[in-house]
């Protein structure tokens, strides 16, 4: 079986080609990627772009199962036509069986909400692929360790309200895309990579102080505190929307759900947070 893994120059996406390679079965292992060249064997390394999409067909070419990493492109609209154009021309290519990567609590939203292009996606996916599965992806919780650094230099961890999220660590959703490309029986699934508990915003400040022996409070703030504060950072237009974003995401509780789909999935439980923060704060 050829298994191809599309963004795989990414973090997530090394993850994944790094996983599928230690998993037994004789599997091939393509790494679609814009830098081809810096694929290491037993790996093959195709060129893909999503902004090239005339050539990800050939890309896609002769693949029995593909993972379609969804981007990271701030700009409003850029990101779902990335992903509709990947799924299109994964089904012009022939791949029997295509696995795209969402986010937890994805739903009908319209731009510039972050939701929207996973929506797009998914329901390309949906009326397009000969079989598929959906990976939502709850936050990253090695994103969220910037944050814990930002916030021990501030005193304070801010937030939209008080909320919920059940933090996965990369590494374990690379786990759950492989488990479903070398698995069977996944088809028409949508799975939940999340955590094993959901922590608030001051469960996470109480966590971090821990961690660190430093004082450090949760406060709840509005949208707008919230944008000025960014705003005053100097941070891009579309940076600033897309972390108002997913701060709203984490209010409307889009990301406040654990499952054991990464046990099930990738064969081992899921790492907490706390590991994941005293790597990175102790180190």
């Amino acid at each position: 079986m050829k298994i191809g893994v599309s963004g795989s120059s990414g973090h997530l996406g090394r993850a994944v080609v790094s996983e599928l390679l230690q998993r037994p079965g004789g599997h091939e292992v393509v790494a679609v990627t814009r830098t081809p060249e810096t694929v290491s064997g037993p790996a093959q390394g195709r060129f893909g772009d999503y902004d090239r999409p005339e050539g990800l067909a050939d890309a896609y070419a002769g693949l029995d199962r593909l993972l379609i990493i969804s981007t990271v492109d701030p700009e409003p609209g850029k990101r779902g036509a990335q992903h509709v154009a990947a799924i299109d021309a994964a089904v012009k290519a022939g791949v029997k069986h295509i696995v795209f990567t969402s986010a937890a609590g994805t739903r009908r939203e319209e731009e510039p909400a972050l939701g929207a292009s996973y929506w797009r996606g998914e329901q390309r996916l949906v009326a397009t692929a000969p079989a598929w599965t959906i990976l939502r992806m709850n936050y990253y919780a090695e994103a969220f360790v910037q944050q814990a650094q930002a916030s021990l230099d501030q005193g304070v961890l801010t937030g939209l309200a008080e909320n919920r999220v059940a933090f996965v660590a990369r590494g374990d959703v690379a786990a759950a895309a492989a488990g479903i490309l070398i698995g069977d029986g996944h088809a028409g699934a949508i799975y939940n990579a999340t955590g094993p508990e959901r922590l608030s915003g001051a469960e996470r400040a109480a966590l971090i102080a821990e961690i660190t022996g430093r004082r450090l409070a949760f406060l709840a703030i509005t949208e707008e505190q919230l944008r000025a504060g960014l705003t005053q950072a100097r941070l891009p237009v579309e940076v600033v929307n897309v972390a108002i974003s997913i701060q709203a995401s984490f209010a409307a509780g889009a990301f406040d759900i654990v499952t054991g789909d990464v046990e099930r999935l990738g064969g081992r439980p899921p790492k907490p947070l706390r590991d994941v923060l005293a790597e990175a704060l102790t180190s």
